[in-house]
């Protein structure tokens, strides 16, 4: 088990200021949060990004490239954005797999991305809070040929495939999905846990022994590391690192309202992987040992 700990921060998600007002949302705040985020140990960078005008999610070639292009002119990283889903305000219609991974594929063939979102699963997403305010939540849908489609896509650009894992189901559908595309490089199982969301396991211990014992079974040797949805992940940083995971933080996933930016919660996990006996990897060596896994 090797000492060094890759760590992702997800700079903001679809939340906007209103509901997270330290997301960086223009393309300057974005490239400048990178670069304090890398300047404080992330090796890996997810985004979103937005419409400067309307302040909405966009989903677009032409606004991720020239975001991607500035952050890895001044840095070295791993940078990637997310892919369109169904259901959310931004995206209500029905999408084909190539219309969700259109941004992807075209910055596959740029050059400029080496991740990708691909979620191995569906499932309902709903705050507690709404729930119990009588409002409704909406399905986060991934059908089997959208997850094929993202893994074929790793097959043909060697790119990484990021599994968000919100229920178990997803490792055992992702793992058999991956079997099926042979030649895709090796997954990283994202277990995602959350306080504030009525999905998947809550933050504990004991959680992340369940899911590591179906990842023995469905895919042995997988990299892996904590996340979620309206989260404090800090608490699980210690038995992650312990565990041989690797770590993902950021305002993303913070619960709505955190009142640190991501450079901080970067120092944070930082800190608290090295007060686990462990240290930060860098891109180099989290690209290396992902080559092996």
């Amino acid at each position: 088990m090797t000492d060094a700990v890759w760590l992702e921060v997800a700079l903001n998600g679809p939340w906007g200021k209103r509901r997270q007002p330290h997301v960086p949302a223009t393309a300057d705040e974005i490239v400048a949060d990178a670069a304090a985020c890398v300047d404080a140990g992330a090796a890996i960078l997810h985004f979103h990004a937005y419409d400067e005008t309307t302040g909405r999610q966009r989903n677009d070639y032409e606004i991720y490239a020239p975001i991607i292009e500035r952050i890895r002119r001044a840095t070295d990283v791993v940078c990637y954005p997310t892919i369109p889903f169904a259901g959310s305000p931004d995206s209500p219609r029905a999408l084909s797999p190539a219309q969700r991974f259109a941004a992807v594929e075209k910055l596959l063939a740029a050059g400029l991305i080496e991740w990708s979102v691909v979620d191995p699963g569906s499932t309902n997403l709903a705050h507690y809070a709404d729930i119990a305010a009588g409002k409704r939540g909406f399905v986060y849908a991934n059908i089997e040929e959208h997850i094929a489609y993202g893994l074929d896509l790793a097959r043909r650009h060697a790119m990484t495939p990021s599994y968000a894992i919100y229920e178990p189901g997803f490792v055992r559908l992702g793992a058999a999905l991956h079997r099926a595309h042979p030649g895709a490089p090796t997954p990283i199982y994202r277990l995602m846990f959350s306080d504030d969301m009525a999905f998947g396991f809550p933050p504990a211990d004991w959680a992340i022994d369940a899911y590591l014992k179906l990842l023995a079974i469905e895919a042995p040797g997988a990299p892996w590391m904590v996340a979620g949805l309206g989260v404090a992940i800090e608490p699980l940083i210690g038995a992650t690192v312990a565990r041989g995971g690797h770590v993902w933080v950021g305002l993303e996933d913070a619960p709505l309202g955190c009142d640190l930016d991501n450079a901080a919660l970067t120092r944070r996990a930082a800190g608290l992987i090295a007060a686990a006996g462990k240290r930060v990897a860098g891109v180099a060596e989290m690209r290396a040992a992902l080559k092996t896994a």
